[in-house]
């Protein structure tokens, strides 16, 4: 082998191989940049991948603009209510006889007398009977006359029932229809057209309310104040009988009320000369007195009757004194809001017992919406005024009241729908 000396590179070879080396690691820093530039060094075997685009973002939808909301209509019992004086709200717990407001013993018509005794005691409705009506013509314009002078229209109401019980068949000749009791066995469609008959002869005469039907049932055949008033011997057909007469009743174009609340029919004794009591337990006046109530209720009776009853398994004082009785029973378990109307308190089941001021206030703070006819007109208003001033009765309690009266009238048509009131 030779072993001389290696021949020297050549002037050219040694100016070119610094700029070669230069180059080389100018490459190599460039390449070098451009991979972490891109996200990294390039895998081996693969291209650098390209720069990914941003979305561009998609805006939210839009909120929608809230719907605008009706305003309540404003509740017209309740715009009634606050236009009234302490004595006017007073005066529409009661329902009182033409002769209490005017002391005139037979109102046949209403002129100037019954203008100013209305101003005087804004009642909230009269009860007439036999004596007022004379003719056909002359109860339409009396009727006509006292409800133009009241400034909240009037309940104008009578004791209608059919047979014995009427105030204009056997007076001013309307359809006659006899006692309930002898169309027992016709059906319901006989009880709801015989009350078409009596509202429709009613409202005919300027009539807005009936005091009936009759709810108690002839279950003992020693009581002679119910007897044949009632529309039968059975507790569930007096039921079926009752619900469709309300229908009737609301066909015909008047208010009606269930009268004898808790029932009066199984009783020997009349509440007109004295004290009555009734001695059921609670759970069997729920299998029997109660049925036909019930469905009255059901069917839209627009009020309740309380008989003057004791019910000495609840309570052992009258019914309308019984916050058990008309709250809890009648109120709570049988679920009735409608207006709660006394019997007559000049029955001497009350005035035996009890003052009209006295009757009255325990009445009302018991849930009673309606006093009718107390025997001492005066002595009941100044009674009421005085418990609400004194707390006795609250504010509360008194306008519920009220307003159930109000309600009532309202649904009726007897406030027509938007009048409002000249209370105040």
């Amino acid at each position: 082998m030779y072993k001389g000396k290696r021949a020297a590179p050549s002037p050219r070879l040694r100016l070119l191989l610094p700029a070669a080396l230069a180059l080389a690691a100018l490459l190599a820093g460039a390449g070098l940049l451009a991979a972490f530039t891109l996200g990294g060094p390039s895998q081996p075997g693969g291209d650098i991948p390209a720069p990914t685009a941003q979305p561009t973002p998609i805006p939210p939808p839009a909120t929608p603009a809230p719907e605008p909301q009706p305003t309540p209509s404003p509740d017209p019992a309740q715009e009634l209510l606050a236009g009234m004086t302490l004595h006017e709200k007073v005066c529409q717990l009661l329902v009182v006889r033409p002769s209490a407001i005017t002391g005139v013993p037979r109102v046949t018509a209403a002129g100037e007398a019954t203008r100013a005794a209305l101003e005087r005691y804004p009642v909230a409705g009269l009860l007439y009977d036999a004596s007022n009506l004379v003719t056909m013509e002359q109860t339409k314009a009396m009727l006509a006359s006292v409800q133009s002078y009241s400034k909240i229209p009037l309940i104008l109401t009578c004791d209608e029932e059919g047979g014995r019980v009427n105030r204009l068949m056997h007076t001013i000749g309307t359809t006659y229809v006899g006692p309930m009791l002898d169309y027992k066995d016709q059906g319901p469609d006989k009880a709801a057209e015989n009350a078409r008959t009596i509202a429709a002869d009613l409202r005919g005469c300027g009539f807005n309310m009936d005091l009936a039907p009759v709810a108690d049932v002839w279950s003992n055949r020693a009581n002679t104040v119910i007897g044949d008033r009632a529309y039968s011997d059975d507790f569930d057909q007096a039921a079926q009988l009752v619900a469709a007469a309300v229908g009737g009743f609301h066909e015909g174009g008047v208010a009606c009320a269930l009268k004898h609340f808790p029932g009066h029919g199984d009783t020997s004794a009349d509440s007109h000369y004295g004290s009555v009591y009734v001695y059921k337990t609670l759970d069997e006046l729920r299998g029997a007195e109660l049925v036909p109530f019930r469905a009255g209720i059901e069917a839209g009776a627009d009020a309740v009757m309380l008989g003057h009853l004791i019910m000495a398994g609840i309570d052992e004082q009258p019914a309308l004194f019984s916050h058990a009785v008309v709250t809890g029973l009648l109120r709570e378990e049988l679920g009735f809001d409608g207006v709660v109307i006394t019997d007559g308190l000049e029955m001497r089941a009350m005035t035996d017992h009890y003052g009209s001021g006295e009757i009255a206030v325990a009445a009302i703070q018991a849930g009673v919406d309606l006093l009718l006819c107390p025997q001492d007109l005066d002595e009941a208003v100044s009674a009421l005024t005085q418990a609400v001033e004194d707390g006795t009765i609250t504010q509360q309690r008194l306008d519920e009241s009220v307003l159930r009266v109000l309600r009532l009238k309202l649904e009726r048509g007897i406030i027509p729908t938007g009048e409002k009131s000249g209370a105040g």
